[in-house]
């Protein structure tokens, strides 16, 4: 369990424990923010002002950090923010509730993009200077740069799972017939179990390598882009 990684980590060794808070907490803080807060803000823009309501178009994590799913997340590995409420009485078009659900996944694949670009930039600013090589805050960057973009790609795609109440669902719900809808929500409760018993068998794990995988792909393409200006290695970092 990531609790008691963390906690055995403390113990033997404080000064990593800093380092992997920073390296998991920030870039977890960052992408489930700007996903919550994508879901609230498309959901506004198409005429429902719930999520304002709520206070839930803001930046501050705090408003979007739900307290049983973020110790979830330390003690078995799946956690959750708190849903964006919104009133379908006010968004008729299934294919706007649709791009609802679909804004937070697309929102962390546009961050993880993003971050891509100041990874490349920040490894093609400093591999070549002398003066930063080996540098310990330089290298911490590039791990936290690192890790925000492999989350973000995660995310987008665990959060595309068909699994209720995930963004899958929502989406596929909206292209059904609402009868089908009704019995496909109808699934719901037994949507945590099935994500626990993926992430106990160890399914959820290929989620987070196809995430590295497609991080190095990203970076190998922004490289082409800018004409092959990083090292060799760069691609598996």
């Amino acid at each position: 369990m990531l609790l008691f990684q963390l906690i055995q980590l403390l113990l033997s060794d404080p000064l990593q424990f800093v380092v992997a808070i920073i390296i998991l907490i920030i870039p977890l803080l960052i992408s489930i923010t700007v996903h919550e807060w994508a879901h609230g803000f498309t959901a506004y823009k198409f005429g429902d002002p719930t999520p304002q309501l709520q206070g839930r178009l803001s930046f501050n994590p705090f408003a979007h950090l739900d307290p049983v799913g973020t110790l979830m997340l330390f003690i078995v590995g799946i956690g959750w923010a708190k849903p964006v409420e919104i009133n379908p009485n006010n968004i008729i078009d299934k294919p706007k509730l649709m791009m609802v659900a679909f804004a937070g996944p697309l929102s962390n694949f546009i961050l993880a993009f993003i971050f891509s670009l100041v990874l490349y930039f920040f490894v093609v600013s400093f591999s070549t200077d002398p003066f930063t090589q080996g540098n310990g805050l330089i290298m911490l960057a590039i791990m936290l740069f690192g890790m925000i973009i492999r989350i973000n790609i995660a995310l987008g795609i665990f959060n595309l799972l068909p699994i209720p109440p995930l963004d899958g669902s929502n989406i596929i719900a909206n292209l059904l017939p609402d009868k089908l809808a009704r019995s496909y929500y109808n699934l719901a409760p037994f949507g945590f179990p099935i994500l626990l018993i993926l992430l106990i068998s160890g399914g959820l794990s290929y989620i987070f390598n196809f995430a590295r995988l497609v991080q190095q792909y990203m970076l190998v393409f922004i490289d082409y882009l800018f004409f092959n200006v990083l090292p060799g290695e760069f691609g598996q970092t």
